[in-house]
């Protein structure tokens, strides 16, 4: 029997209205709230959540000396189609780009995220 529920999931960042906004983009949802706490209601997923995080430091990727933490892998339909809508919102590339099932970008606070053939 489990002892808890996940009710959110995080992310530390410097502008969290921003960063719940390029979220929506690549995920849909509504955002509600302002200032240092500002939630992401994802239909039918996880919510996400971005808090204010004052002297925020993104995680480096792949790094053996400064820890990543966590990442979040999104699950899409058509490679090409979502890394071009998510570039155009502001991500980057981490990693080299190849005919793997997967790709690895940094969301405009430099979080970790891969795009996931679905």
């Amino acid at each position: 029997m489990a002892l808890a529920k996940l009710g959110v999931v995080v992310l530390d960042c410097p502008d969290p209205r921003a960063l719940a906004g390029f979220y929506a983009e690549v995920l849909g949802g509504t955002v509600e709230g302002e200032g240092d706490w500002v939630d992401l209601k994802v239909p039918g997923g996880v919510a996400l959540a971005f808090q204010k995080a004052p002297g925020f430091v993104p995680p480096k990727w792949p790094s053996a000396d400064a820890s990543q933490q966590f990442h979040l892998d999104l699950d899409v339909e058509d490679l090409d189609a979502a890394e071009k809508g998510v570039l155009a919102l502001g991500a980057r590339p981490l990693a080299q780009q190849g005919a793997t099932g997967f790709r690895v970008y940094a969301d405009p606070a430099g979080h970790p995220f891969c795009l996931c053939a679905g």
